[in-house]
């Protein structure tokens, strides 16, 4: 009795069902869905690059915003006076050591340094560092002597600055993604 209920089952009766193997994909159909990928990243690299470089540009807008209120800062707690001038001395020729100094250490409002903060040192630091332009990664700056113009950008250096005039430029070639050129921002 048992075994015709173990004969009777469906599920131990031999299977006349033919299993088939697995078909594989053809070389065909491999270099459609190669070619399908290539056309897509085709599309969409550039829009990743063209991304990233507006990001860069944005991040040059507001390093060079924040470079400018530290130097506006420094300017209106030390006399009237713009960073850069060697023994706080306006007549003298501006250098990238003396701004360095006064923009990354304390100072008083004769601008006297320290590389301490104190009660007669009250100012700064105002910068950890120079801040360095993020579409050519440097943080060097061309300095602009007292009645000499502005010359063109030449991208040796990360910035240019003429304290005279406070004017502070991205020392950058060309124009960014919508045309402007670098030194009008």
């Amino acid at each position: 009795m048992f075994r015709k209920a173990v004969q009777s089952h469906p599920v131990c009766r031999p299977s006349s069902v033919i299993v088939r193997p697995r078909r594989a994909f053809t070389v065909v159909e491999v270099l459609i869905v190669v070619f399908a990928l290539v056309i897509l990243a085709a599309v969409v690299i550039p829009q990743l690059s063209r991304a990233s470089q507006q990001s860069r540009q944005n991040s040059l807008k507001d390093v060079l915003q924040y470079f400018k209120t530290h130097i506006a800062v420094f300017k209106a707690q030390h006399q009237d006076l713009p960073p850069g001038y060697p023994g706080a001395n306006p007549t003298s020729g501006p250098t990238n050591q003396a701004m360095a100094s006064q923009l990354t250490e304390y100072s008083d409002v004769f601008c006297d340094l320290s590389p301490r903060p104190g009660t007669a040192f009250q100012f700064g630091p105002y910068v950890k560092e120079i801040p360095a332009n993020p579409v050519n990664g440097m943080n060097t700056v061309k300095m602009i002597g007292n009645n000499q113009s502005l010359p063109a950008p030449d991208g040796t250096t990360g910035w240019i600055y003429k304290p005279q005039t406070q004017e502070l430029i991205p020392n950058l070639t060309g124009n960014d993604a919508s045309g402007t050129p670098y030194s009008n921002y």
